[in-house]
């Protein structure tokens, strides 16, 4: 864990701002989801393609499992970015975010030729909006700022046990 001194105020408040920004992408996406009752990510999974689109397809194809996966979609997405906004969890959360971007990317590569219903909002070759976020996520794992602005400050005093398991 890095102390408060190794980083500069610039690059403390950069970091702080990151993890601020993509915080509040997650919850928003969550809690937009979770206000629209008519909200289903099965046309998203139907419209998968590439080497996972059986999995996406077969999950989306099972009403049960269609309201498990959106119930867990929606809820990880606030829980995920509450944590990052306010620094608890912030490992935790950063795994769990990147865990949902790789599944969001493996229903719908970015690949020459992948034709889906609905465009992306621009042109990509390989490297997407969720690639992109995973990295920044990534670097928010290597460079925690929470244990110096956010919950985890007193988390890992609370709570010993998460520190030992590296869970902050």
């Amino acid at each position: 864990m890095k102390q408060k001194d190794s980083y500069t105020s610039a690059q403390l408040t950069a970091m702080v701002v990151l993890r601020l920004f993509i915080g509040w992408h997650f919850a928003y996406e969550g809690l937009v989801k979770i206000l629209n009752p008519k909200w289903t990510s099965l046309p998203y999974l139907m419209d998968s393609k590439g080497f996972m689109s059986d999995f996406f397809s077969g999950l989306a194809s099972d009403p049960a499992m269609m309201n498990m996966v959106n119930a867990l979609n929606e809820w990880a997405l606030l829980l995920i970015g509450l944590g990052l906004i306010t620094g608890a969890f912030s490992k935790l959360s950063s795994i769990g975010a990147m865990i949902l971007l790789a599944f969001y990317y493996l229903s719908h590569p970015s690949f020459i030729g992948a034709q889906y219903m609905m465009p992306f909002e621009g042109s990509y070759l390989w490297i997407d909006k969720n690639l992109v976020e995973m990295a920044a996520l990534a670097v928010l794992i290597a460079f925690p700022t929470s244990h110096i602005i956010g919950l985890d400050r007193y988390l890992k005093k609370a709570i010993p046990l998460l520190s030992k398991l590296k869970l902050m």
